[in-house]
């Protein structure tokens, strides 16, 4: 099915998780393309309701795989597959990923790297178990963070500070990710996954429609101003439950 990721659903929730545990899932643009697949899966699965994204064994994404890094930076192609920058995880899938209709909640398993960090700010919610390292090293090897990380981070964590992680090229543990605000939650390791599906069990239970909703009127409403937010908080509630048609009318 899959050869980069594995792909599950359970009880209503499909869990898309990087399988390359022996390279702490370094990410590869087979990977990207494979995630956007399984992301699509479950978007058009009905019986899916949340999405957890998450990573086999001690890491959650190490980053970008440094021999398809070293291949790019030297005009070459390392592994099959689209190139390093060209493949839809990096160009479209950022903006699908806020408009995803289902919650998607991201569970740091281990070290979370570049584009490993990166990936998870799009997400509705972030979880990281206590042995997570986040490490937003761009600048230090010469790169700019993508996945609209600048569109996402200042507005999680403030200007200052994500100025602050992105030009020293910062390394978080967990609790200091959760201090800040990057993370909600950190669990100890070996219950990451049950408090992740526990919160999406939690969130199962809500109509898709209702689900999907709301997390438009929140996208809506933290880049709109109050008035705005609610007139489409009024918008999106009338269609979610629309007036009844009086007796008589068309």
């Amino acid at each position: 099915m899959f050869d980069t990721i594995s792909y599950e659903v359970s009880e209503g929730i499909a869990t898309i998780a990087f399988a390359r545990p022996d390279k702490l899932n370094a990410y590869t643009p087979m990977m990207g393309e494979e995630t956007v697949a399984a992301f699509e899966r479950a978007r058009e699965d009905d019986a899916v309701r949340v999405v957890i994204l998450t990573g086999e064994g001690t890491g959650f994404c190490a980053g970008v795989d440094l021999d398809v890094l070293k291949a790019h930076m030297a005009g070459e192609q390392a592994v099959a597959g689209p190139k390093l920058g060209q493949e839809a995880f990096v160009n479209t899938w950022p903006l699908d990923l806020v408009d995803y209709p289902k919650p998607v909640i991201a569970a740091i398993n281990g070290a979370a790297y570049g584009v490993g960090v990166t990936m998870t700010l799009g997400c509705d919610v972030r979880i990281a178990a206590r042995s997570a390292v986040l490490g937003l090293n761009f600048t230090r090897i010469g790169m700019l963070p993508g996945l609209g990380s600048t569109h996402h981070l200042p507005r999680l964590v403030g200007i200052g500070k994500a100025s602050e992680l992105i030009l020293s090229a910062a390394k978080l543990s967990a609790e200091e990710a959760a201090g800040i605000g990057l993370v909600q939650r950190v669990v100890d390791d070996d219950q990451l996954m049950d408090e992740a599906r526990s919160l999406a069990l939690a969130m199962a239970k809500g109509r898709p429609e209702v689900l999907a909703a709301a997390k438009k009127a929140l996208r809506y409403g933290a880049e709109s101003t109050l008035a705005e937010a609610l007139s489409e908080e009024k918008r999106l509630s009338g269609e979610l439950n629309p007036a009844p048609k009086k007796p008589g009318k068309p």
